[in-house]
């Protein structure tokens, strides 16, 4: 009997996803909880195992397009490659065109289908733009329903009596040009970042941070804190740490907007920014004001493996309520960060360098960082924001201060 390989639970407010590559094909023989298709989602990429040993059968969604959770992707043929590979070879022949024409056998009465026969995303996209289901047709999602993909096809097509303009096709001909297609969540970072700025009144603030203390106190005690937790004592944990402290005593910037209500915590859930194949994504350290120095340090470098390796989990990405970016690991020294909605600030890192300072009358040379917190002024007030960012800045170039709390 074929086992239904559908479209899994994909985590918290992600309903759909996009078909972004199958790893076999029809006819392919599996293992048990071998990845059989990569799904894209809004946050992260989520690959399908196979439930069981067997053989594949056709596949129902093809490569872009938008399925939800719970859609059937393909099926199974549970048993071994003898037996079972010859029948789901013979089986596109019989069983194959059941699922494939039958999207397409709609035209004819598309006009009459209703709102519930599109997607939500794409729904929320025709509303926008004046748009109904009649003037689509059938889309290509399950039994003919209309996709976000639908949609966004239509309203890039130019109007029929623009037609015979072909400015845009030349452009493709010239061999230094190469078009490649966003990935989604290049999409989902293009779009969020973008909602921020039109959203939230973002301000930044900036200051500077002596790192000599900290240097020093990374020098005294590197060594036996690697061999007793097994991890390097980074920047990020004297950060993280600074800003903790910091967010207990000006919580507005750990609050967010919630229609005409700010919802204010007793936690931090602390994002950390990190650079993955397909973009920066930022993983969330749950609880981090319960973890020490150690915990942060490991919690991070387990982050960064898993953005490298591509094996983020959504939960993963989900919950943060501060975030911190550290464009200095690329050579950045000053700028401008923006909100990952819906919190309320994020604080930039940057580059740390030698520079002459003033220190009680005299000149000397120390190592500065510039800092940047940009954060919602419709929920923090400017004197809230620069006191924040002093607070860091102090428990930085003092780390004692933490110890007593002060």
């Amino acid at each position: 009997m074929s086992v239904e390989i559908k479209v899994p639970t994909l985590g918290e407010s992600v309903t759909t996803a996009t078909v972004a590559k199958w790893l076999k094909k029809a006819g392919d023989t599996v293992a048990a909880d071998e990845p059989i298709v990569e799904l894209e989602t809004d946050k992260v990429s989520v690959e399908v195992p196979a439930p069981q040993a067997g053989v594949l059968g056709t596949e129902v969604a093809k490569v872009g397009d938008e399925v939800e959770v719970g859609a059937l992707l393909t099926t199974l043929e549970p048993g071994a490659a003898g037996a079972a590979k010859p029948a789901a070879k013979a089986a596109p022949a019989a069983s194959a065109p059941a699922p494939a024409p039958a999207p397409k056998a709609a035209p004819a009465s598309a006009p009459a289908v209703d709102a519930a026969a599109a997607l939500p995303a794409a729904r929320k996209i025709m509303a926008e733009n004046g748009l109904s289901t009649g003037q689509l047709g059938a889309g290509t999602g399950k039994d003919g329903r209309i996709t976000k993909g639908d949609v966004l096809g239509f309203l890039s097509q130019p109007p029929v009596a623009q037609a015979p303009a072909a400015p845009k096709p030349a452009r493709n001909d010239d061999p230094r040009e190469e078009r490649v297609k966003m990935t989604r969540l290049r999409r989902t970072i293009a779009r969020r970042l973008k909602d921020a700025q039109n959203t939230a009144a973002i301000l930044t603030t900036f200051n500077e941070v002596d790192l000599s203390e900290a240097m020093a106190l990374r020098k005294e005690y590197q060594d036996a804190f690697v061999k007793k937790h097994g991890v390097k004592l980074g920047f990020m944990s004297i950060f993280s740490r600074a800003v903790i402290a910091a967010l207990k005593e000006f919580p507005a910037i750990n609050a967010e907007i919630d229609g005409d209500d700010v919802i204010y915590r007793d936690f931090v859930n602390l994002g950390i920014a990190v650079g993955g194949p397909n973009g920066l994504v930022v993983p969330v350290i749950k609880n981090a004001d319960k973890l020490g120095y150690a915990e942060i340090e490991k919690t991070i470098a387990g982050f960064g493996k898993a953005a490298r390796e591509g094996t983020l989990k959504i939960d993963d990405l989900a919950g943060g309520t501060f975030s911190i970016t550290n464009g200095g690991i690329y050579g950045s020294l000053l700028s401008t960060p923006i909100l990952n909605a819906p919190q309320s600030g994020i604080l930039g890192m940057h580059a740390i360098q030698e520079r002459p300072v003033a220190v009680n009358g005299q000149v000397v040379i120390r190592p500065m960082m510039y800092t940047a917190l940009s954060y919602d002024h419709r929920i923090v007030d400017g004197k809230e924001a620069v006191s924040f960012l002093v607070r860091i800045k102090q428990n930085v170039e003092d780390p004692r201060r933490l110890l007593i709390d002060v």
